[in-house]
């Protein structure tokens, strides 16, 4: 339990140094020096001095998405094991409730970008909703399939005890990296440094947002991406590097830095998708995964 709560706290005072480190590999193949790793720090704090402007058409909805949304990624984060090992809250049949607590963040933003009654907002909510259909099937088959190769239904078991070599892990490993540059708004899905809204996707449901609202939602999107990349870290993390016993949350925060560096490389390297294709992408995720539940029924 301990081991748990000190990874817990590592993500949470954490989880704002990915953003950093993603930029810092962009930068470094454009040849630029980038900005701080600390930089999302910085920002978190400048909107922690600023107070909210909230419109008169709005109801308590709009107030409570950003409190919502970046509840239900603390709750889930508290069910994600580090490098497979341990969870804060660990049961048979979690891994459900990890996709329903995303799914209740996702949907409160979603109605408290409708609730501004922008139409800016309402197409990026329609847009987060299509695709949520497609890559959250994706995330339970796939764990589906982890749970019937390793004949666990908790979650940390089952990242525990799945093996990297095994097809069934490397089909899921590769369902679940797809949804989570979906579900982070990375490229090629979305870009969260564009201010272009006819092409944003999930900084459209923000536009109204400010102060420690927009703090806890950015907040909220950096601990989902240390969950999701913990989440893969655990799938494809090589077994060596698992059974480390010391330190600990090293080895947990060791996995989400590489995928966090996988995702610059990944983003320097190809360029954003046409909203047309987003759906075939998140579709190939959901075939991949189907195909690892196969193979572990097989």
């Amino acid at each position: 339990m301990t081991t748990a709560l000190l990874d817990f706290l590592t993500a949470l005072a954490l989880a704002p140094l990915l953003p950093g480190v993603i930029a810092r590999v962009k930068a470094l193949f454009a040849g630029r020096q980038g900005p701080p790793l600390l930089q999302a720090y910085f920002d978190l704090c400048k909107l922690l001095r600023k107070s909210g402007v909230y419109s008169t058409a709005t109801t308590w909805i709009f107030r409570a998405g950003p409190i919502v949304a970046c509840a239900s990624v603390v709750a889930a984060l508290a069910l994600t094991p580090a490098a497979g090992r341990t969870a804060l809250i660990s049961f048979p049949a979690d891994f459900v409730l990890l996709a329903y607590l995303l799914a209740c963040g996702r949907f409160f933003t979603v109605l408290a970008a409708l609730d501004t009654g922008s139409s800016f907002e309402g197409m990026g909510a329609s847009r987060e909703v299509h695709y949520a259909a497609l890559g959250e099937p994706a995330l339970l088959l796939g764990l589906l399939a982890l749970a019937r190769q390793t004949g666990t239904m908790s979650l940390p078991s089952l990242l525990g005890r799945a093996s990297p070599l095994a097809p069934e892990a490397a089909l899921v490993g590769a369902a679940l990296f797809i949804v989570l540059l979906c579900e982070n708004a990375r490229i090629p899905f979305d870009d969260p440094n564009t201010h272009l809204e006819l092409t944003m996707i999930h900084e459209a449901m923000v536009l109204d947002h400010g102060g420690v609202d927009l703090a806890l939602i950015h907040y909220g999107s950096w601990l989902k991406l240390w969950l999701w990349s913990a989440l893969l870290a655990g799938v494809l993390m090589p077994v060596a590097l698992k059974t480390i016993v010391t330190p600990v949350p090293l080895v947990g925060v060791t996995g989400v830095l590489a995928v966090a560096l996988g995702i610059g490389v990944v983003e320097s390297c190809i360029a954003r998708l046409r909203l047309l294709r987003v759906p075939h992408l998140l579709a190939t995720a959901l075939a991949l995964a189907a195909v690892a539940f196969i193979l572990g029924v097989r």
